[in-house]
């Protein structure tokens, strides 16, 4: 047992020790930050340890693959001359360095969205220059690697006060007695590679116990193999005939017919008399909680400009985005469909001429563009919006679009910034290039649509000096820089001469935060919207409903005749029992009707709860009467899925 434990296999034992041991730390750090926040007893503890101790164990033997490879393979005549240790110091520096580094990594990523790695950081990895200037204007980064560095010497001097050092290099065996030490090692790796499974830490309905239960560098790992989520093979379903026949029914509003009556065709025609066709400008903004404003009980007067707009506007105060990111907003108010698991339509290959909102204000006879202040490369912004018809005014930084893609670029040129962060201009600085696009626009025979996203409501949250009396830094700042940028931009447009016949749609793409004690944290969805300047209209709406009912209610209210495909529906029109709130993150889906929540997720499970809307918090109960409604939410998901898989969202003419 010496011979295998000590001598030439030391350091190898010794960094295994060593990753398991600071991530045994890392987890009661975090267990300790989420406290508050978990179902606290004592078997809830021997679950997250043991587990968390199953997948330390076995990232540190993925880790440690190379290294004993490596001591295989040396002769033992090499051992210990200056070549094995050049190899061996450089390799175990690079094992401790990425190690160490994503054990310092997980404590931000934690504080923004209380979970480990997951697909949001898979994703951001293809977006080398927004991560890594936003990590260079967040975070001391000298200080962080001469920490990082720090912490290594720390670890090769205790190594050394321990002579593991000296044990590794005297220590000379043959090829059997490296064999005899190495095959063990591979036999567990290849064990751990075929049955450890991100799936097994998720025991718990509270979503803090399966998260500490992980590891960070095996759930991201875990992400970047299930990128995509096929619906038909991870969630319950129905047969098609069936699940289209209950959304069909849910779709259909009283001034709508359908054109065809195929089971799955949900084509409708909607009439309206006395149309208007002013022009549009919707506003996204970033991370824009409901909880930010007083209306919903905040104190901070963070967002005066916006609640003075939502007094003089129709405003929306029960209204749910579907996701948790801006490609998920971006996704509900263009396509107006669920959230359907994997990834957002945005960012999925295939995704131009789908049925959308661009559709039908083409047929209109609208000019589309689409604005953003940073390069809408990032999360395939161009791609899609280019792909549906709209025009692209970003700060173009040599990311050339697809040749497929047939569409007008027109770059945001340096002269035109007045300030400028890892993720794009200030705010103030897209609105800017909303009027300049306007003012052309509106002297053309034909009415105008922007799709304006904004930025600075963003990490590392900053802006242009001297806006507001708050120092930068920090969500709330932001927040209000955010509002102080919507409120000049209105100030402004009022003078133009377009003004009096645009309405301004303004709405957020999620909240700021989506983590909670839940897989959905249905709080965490709740965000404001309001239709600006519509014939004076004044008017508060209660109702609940979805992100994806915002466009087509904005075109009920224009009184438009057209054809949909749209999920989303008129919220005027909308009955009583017919409200509905779709919610859903990357693997988790559901439908919050009435006080009911009704969760599918990719374990073919379905999971229902009582939401008790002003205590904001949740119930798992079991109640077979609630069948109609898992049957309606597993409708509108697989129909969703199944639509877009098989090319039925693409526009037909």
């Amino acid at each position: 047992m010496k011979n295998i434990f000590n001598k030439r296999f030391s350091l190898l034992y010794s960094f295994i020790s060593t990753y398991v041991l600071i991530s045994f730390g890392i987890r009661i750090s975090l267990y300790a930050l989420s406290f508050d926040d978990i179902d606290f007893s004592l078997i809830s503890i021997i679950k997250i340890f043991s587990l968390g101790f199953f997948f330390d164990l076995s990232v540190a033997l993925f880790f440690s693959t190379i290294y004993y490879s490596y001591l295989l393979a040396l002769p033992s005549k090499l051992v210990g001359g200056i070549l094995d240790k050049v190899i061996t110091y450089f390799l175990m520096g690079i094992l401790l360095f990425i190690s160490i580094f994503s054990f310092v990594a997980e404590f931000p990523f934690w504080e923004e969205f209380n979970t480990r790695f997951n697909f949001i950081a898979v994703d951001y990895l293809i977006y080398t220059y927004e991560v890594f200037e936003n990590i260079n204007q967040s975070y001391p980064i000298p200080l962080i690697i001469l920490v990082l560095f720090t912490l290594i010497f720390i670890i090769y001097v205790i190594y050394k006060k321990k002579n593991v050092f000296r044990e590794t290099f005297t220590e000379k065996p043959k090829f059997k007695e490296r064999l005899f030490n190495v095959l063990p090692l591979l036999l567990v790796t290849l064990l751990f590679t075929f049955f450890a499974k991100n799936k097994l830490a998720e025991w718990s309905i509270n979503n803090y116990e399966n998260e500490l239960s992980k590891n960070g560098v095996f759930s991201f790992f875990s992400a970047l193999h299930s990128n995509e989520l096929d619906y038909t093979t991870f969630y319950k379903t129905l047969p098609n005939k069936e699940a289209y026949k209950i959304v069909k029914k849910e779709l259909l509003q009283n001034n709508q017919e359908f054109t065809n009556q195929e089971k799955d065709a949900i084509t409708r025609n909607v009439s309206g008399s006395k149309e208007q066709a002013p022009n549009i400008v919707l506003i996204a903004i970033e991370s824009f909680s409901a909880d930010f404003l007083k209306q919903f009980g905040n104190q901070q007067n963070l967002t005066p400009n916006y609640e003075a707009l939502a007094k003089n506007s129709i405003f929306f105060t029960n209204m749910y985005a579907t996701g948790t990111r801006t490609v998920r907003g971006m996704e509900a108010l263009t396509l107006c469909v669920p959230p359907t698991p994997g990834n957002s339509i945005v960012r999925r290959p295939n995704n131009e001429s789908i049925f959308s909102i661009a559709t039908i204000l083409k047929k209109k006879n609208y000019d589309l563009s689409f604005i953003y202040g940073g390069d809408g490369y990032f999360d395939n912004m161009n791609t899609f919006f280019g792909g549906q018809g709209f025009n692209i005014i970003d700060r173009n930084r040599g990311n050339p679009l697809s040749d497929n893609i047939k569409t007008k670029r027109f770059a945001i040129e340096d002269n035109e910034v007045t300030f400028e962060n890892a993720w794009g201009i200030c705010d103030e600085d897209s609105y800017t290039q909303s009027i300049k696009y306007a003012n052309i626009n509106s002297k053309k025979n034909k009415p105008f649509f922007q799709f304006i996203m904004t930025t600075s409501n963003h990490k590392p949250y900053s802006f242009p000096n001297g806006r507001i009396n708050m120092v930068q830094g920090s969500r709330e700042s932001a927040v209000k820089y955010t509002d102080f940028a919507l409120g000049q931009y209105i100030k402004k447009v009022k003078t133009k001469p377009w003004f009096s016949n645009t309405i301004f749609v303004i709405v957020a793409d999620h909240c700021a935060n989506s983590a909670g004690k839940w897989e959905i944290n249905i709080e965490n969805h709740h965000i404001p919207a309001m239709i600006y300047n519509l014939n004076n209209q004044k008017q508060k709406i209660n109702k609940l409903v979805s992100q994806i009912d915002l466009m087509p209610t904005v075109f009920g209210y224009l009184n438009w005749n057209y054809q949909t495909e749209l999920y989303g529906k008129d919220i005027n029109i909308m009955k009583p029992n017919e409200e509905r709130a779709l919610i859903g993150n990357y693997r988790t889906l559901g439908l919050l009707k009435n006080k009911y929540f009704t969760e599918i997720n990719d374990r073919k499970k379905v999971n229902n709860y009582i939401w008790d809307a002003e205590k904001k918090i949740m119930k798992k109960i079991e109640n077979k009467n609630l069948i109609d409604l898992e049957k309606l939410t597993v409708s509108y998901y697989q129909t969703a899925s199944e639509r877009f898989k098989n090319g039925k969202m693409k526009q037909s003419n």
